[in-house]
């Protein structure tokens, strides 16, 4: 029990960390994930960021919210996923109270302004870095990029919805892996 509470603890303040440093949404918490718990630690790879990522992103809801859930759980049970998602929301939760409590101050204010437009800029880098470990791990056989960009068109060109790409993109993922792991004879696992 108080090994358990020893690993919501840690799970806590890790996320605290990644809440109070995140600017432009889930996706810099994902690479602040990745250089952590893949790179670092090496308690998670890839595949498995890229797995929770995707379910995170499936279900409604924030996809940061579901990812810390689904990862705290992963580690340290029910409560593990509740410290890692009020570790990540305690913070901007402040910061949003405050803001709102003086917003026509900060409404029009210069400085305020530049300093958004510049951390907005300096979010896309860390953004990129989080993705392109993903795509690696994402494109493991060939007609994997082939289903990305028909799923890539069919979002913006033809206006099909978030749900069905999922669904669609589902379905054709079993179908390539049970096509390369039986007749190909290759893991696509691996």
């Amino acid at each position: 029990m108080l090994e358990k509470l020893r690993s919501c603890l840690r799970l806590y303040y890790q996320f605290l960390k990644f809440g109070s440093f995140t600017f432009g949404g889930g996706w810099s918490i994902v690479a602040q994930m990745k250089e952590l718990y893949v790179e670092r630690e090496k308690s998670l790879t890839n595949e498995e960021l890229l797995d929770l990522t995707s379910i995170g992103r499936s279900l409604p809801g924030t996809m940061i919210g579901n990812i810390a859930m689904f990862y705290g759980h992963r580690v340290a049970g029910f409560w593990g996923g509740c410290a890692c998602v009020f570790g990540m929301i305690s913070v901007p939760m402040l910061v949003l109270m405050a803001i709102t409590t003086f917003y026509t101050a900060f409404q029009n204010n210069l400085w305020v302004a530049s300093a958004m437009r510049g951390v907005r800029t300096a979010v896309v880098p860390v953004i990129v870095s989080a993705l392109t470990g993903m795509i690696k791990s994402a494109f493991k056989i060939p007609p994997c990029y082939v289903v990305a960009a028909a799923m890539f068109a069919l979002y913006f060109f033809g206006r099909v919805s978030c749900v069905w790409l999922v669904i669609i993109g589902a379905v054709l993922g079993l179908v390539m892996c049970e096509y390369y792991e039986r007749v190909k004879n290759f893991d696509v696992a691996a």
